[in-house]
């Protein structure tokens, strides 16, 4: 067979692959089901066990599926900064993320608008833990934080609101930098690890959101014997669902504005909401607005994770 012959065999190979995966090389409508609708491809940032995320966004994924008459498929993700390129290449188009990677797929992608939150992510907080056999003890405020200069330290995700950039923030504000700590500070994959890390004595401290402490620690699946809160910071926004701008065109006129009713009218009426709430550990989900999301910006401006 000549070159040329090959080239088209290849191609025509390639256009079905895609046809199969329902959607074409290019379509601008978007992620397409096999039968050729359109399909609302949603994720978040894969902050905690991998198995408890796709039970809970295989069950939101249903929910919103029924409620608003299009398929809707969720896309486990790799990591933070994955989220944040596959949003603005449009390969997901409805992500819970954390306030740090909200404002940076915001500046992404113009026009991409925070619809929902929980009731919890507008007063948020981050928890740090310190190993029970360390002399670092509970502390009252932010400037008590100075006692965890000298000790090995560990954050989440390095793009973590909870898990990094606002427990930087208030250690700096009790002047510890990173130089401070001994030895270089870690980032672990997830809060469950950070937590675990400390448990373990890989680190003499660290610092996580605190909704998945009180989650793990009421589970029984933190050994408060060998690891202890430390001190709860200051409150600030954290988690959000952010939409792409573009969900009216591959939806319709209105859609938007419909998957935010339907995610605020998530109050735990029936046995599938309750679980849906219980695993997002809120009791409901409420409005949010960018100018919410202010202070984050600022911040991770300051530290150099938004340009």
């Amino acid at each position: 067979m000549r070159r040329g012959n090959v080239h088209v065999v290849l191609m025509a190979a390639l256009l079905l692959m895609a046809t199969a995966c329902g959607q074409s090389p290019g379509d601008p409508r978007g992620p397409q089901s096999a039968d050729g609708a359109q399909t609302l491809s949603i994720s978040a940032i894969p902050d905690q066990d991998p198995q408890k995320l796709q039970r809970l966004y295989g069950t939101v994924s249903d929910y919103l599926s029924e409620k608003l008459g299009v398929p809707v498929r969720y896309v486990p993700v790799t990591d933070y900064t994955a989220s944040v390129t596959a949003f603005r290449r449009g390969d997901l188009q409805l992500v819970f993320f954390g306030g740090l990677t909200g404002v940076q797929a915001r500046s992404q992608v113009p026009g991409a608008m925070p619809i929902a939150q929980r009731d919890i992510d507008a007063e948020f907080r981050s928890v740090f833990v310190a190993n029970t056999e360390s002399d670092v003890k509970p502390i009252t405020d932010v400037a008590g934080l100075s006692i965890l200069a000298g000790h090995s330290f560990t954050f989440g995700s390095d793009s973590s609101t909870s898990g990094r950039l606002m427990p930087q923030y208030f250690l700096s504000e009790a002047g510890v930098s990173l130089d401070k700590f001994t030895g270089q500070a870690g980032f672990s994959s997830s809060h469950d690890a950070t937590a675990k890390l400390v448990e373990a004595g890989t680190y003499q401290a660290g610092a996580l959101n605190a909704a998945v402490w009180d989650d793990r620690v009421k589970s029984g699946k933190i050994d408060t014997t060998k690891v202890r809160e430390v001190f709860r910071t200051p409150t600030y926004h954290d988690y959000h669902w952010l939409a792409r701008p573009d969900l009216e065109q591959q939806f319709g006129a209105g859609f938007t504005q419909r998957l935010t009713n339907t995610l605020l009218g998530i109050t735990g009426a029936d046995d599938r909401e309750r679980v849906i709430l219980d695993l997002f550990q809120a009791k409901k989900f409420i409005a949010t607005k960018p100018e919410e999301y202010q202070q984050i910006e600022v911040v991770a401006r300051s530290a150099g994770l938004l340009r």
